[in-house]
C-alpha cells in the first residue's frame, strides 16, 4: 500500500490541511438538541461525516466518546471509519493507545490492520513506556501503509512535566521527536510518522523538521491561532494538520452549515508552510 505520508501529501494538496475532530461528548449532543444516548451518537456523528468527509483531508474521531457507549458505541465508530474514508478522507483515530509486548501488538492489529473493522489510515500512540514499545505499531504502519502520531508536545498543563524532563542530557519530548526523525528519514515527500505538537505550547527550542506531519491540537476554540503555528513550526508548518472539533461541531446540526463551518477552517489555514 502507498504510505501514509504519500497519501497524507496528496489529499493536503487536493483538500487542505485542516483536520476536523468528530468528538461527540454530551455537551454537544445536547447543543444539538439530542439526549445522551447511543441514538443520538449515531446521527451525530455519521451527520457530521456526511457534511466533512467530502471536503476535508482529515477526519479525527476521538474513540473515547464512542466507547463510553459500550458495543454499540463502537459499532458507531466502525461506521464513521467505513463512511470517512468512502467519502474521500484520511482518518485518524485518536485512541493514544501505548503498552508492551503482545498486547501493543494487539492494538496494532486492531486499528492498523485494514482487515479489522477499526482499521484506520493512521493512529495517536502514547510512547511513555519508553519509544520502543511501539515497534509493533511502527512495523504495522510498515506492512499496512499506516501512519503514527506520537505525543510529543502536548497542550495540557500537566505535559512539560514529563515531556520536559531530561534524561541524559535531551528532554523526553526531543527523544521523542529525535525517533520519529529516525523513522522518516529518507522519506519522501514526507514520513509517515508524526509528532502530536499542541498550537498553545508556546515557545519551544525543539528541533521540529522531523520530517513528518504533525496533529496540532489546540487551534481554534482553544485558543491556538494561525499566528501560533506559523511561530511553532515555521517551514515545518507546510506538514502541521490544525485539528479543531468544537468550532465545526457548533454549527450542526445543519449538513451545510457544518460544511461552511470546515470549508471556513480550511481556508484560514491554507497558506501555512507557503
Amino acid at each position: 500500500m502507498t504510505p501514509f505520508g504519500t497519501r497524507l501529501a496528496r489529499a493536503i494538496d487536493e483538500r487542505g490541511r485542516f483536520c476536523v475532530g468528530i468528538d461527540p461528548h454530551a455537551a454537544l449532543l445536547e447543543q444539538w438538541g439530542l439526549p445522551d444516548d447511543v441514538a443520538s451518537l449515531e446521527r451525530f456523528a455519521l451527520t457530521v461525516v456526511e457534511a466533512v468527509a467530502p471536503v476535508v483531508s482529515v477526519v479525527k474521531p476521538q474513540s473515547a466518546f464512542y466507547e463510553r457507549f459500550g458495543s454499540r458505541g463502537i459499532a458507531v465508530l466502525e461506521r464513521v471509519i467505513a463512511e470517512s474514508r468512502d467519502a474521500g478522507a484520511l482518518v485518524l483515530l485518536d485512541v493514544k493507545r501505548g503498552d508492551i509486548g503482545s498486547t501493543s501488538q494487539a492494538y496494532a492489529d486492531a486499528y492498523l490492520d485494514p482487515a479489522s473493522p477499526l482499521g484506520s489510515d493512521a493512529i495517536t500512540a502514547s510512547p511513555y513506556l519508553g519509544f520502543g514499545s511501539l515497534d509493533p505499531m511502527v512495523e504495522a504502519c510498515h506492512r499496512h501503509g499506516g501512519g503514527l502520531f506520537v505525543l510529543a508536545l502536548t497542550s495540557n498543563k500537566e505535559g512539560p512535566e514529563v515531556q520536559h524532563a531530561r534524561s541524559g542530557g535531551r528532554t523526553v519530548a526531543g527523544t521523542v521527536l529525535d525517533r520519529l526523525r529516525a523513522l522518516n528519514a529518507g522519506a519522501e515527500p514526507v514520513g509517515s510518522f508524526g509528532a502530536v505538537v499542541g498550537a498553545t505550547i508556546g515557545a519551544t527550542d525543539e528541533d521540529l523538521d522531523v520530517n513528518g506531519p504533525f496533529l496540532v491540537p489546540g487551534y481554534g476554540a482553544q485558543g491556538g491561532t494561525v499566528a501560533d503555528l506559523t511561530r511553532i513550526f515555521g517551514a515545518a508548518s507546510r506538514w502541521a494538520l490544525p485539528s479543531s472539533s468544537r468550532e465545526v461541531l457548533a454549527a450542526g446540526p445543519d449538513v451545510g452549515a457544518l460544511r461552511d463551518a470546515a470549508l471556513r477552517g480550511n481556508d484560514a489555514v491554507r497558506g501555512l508552510g507557503a
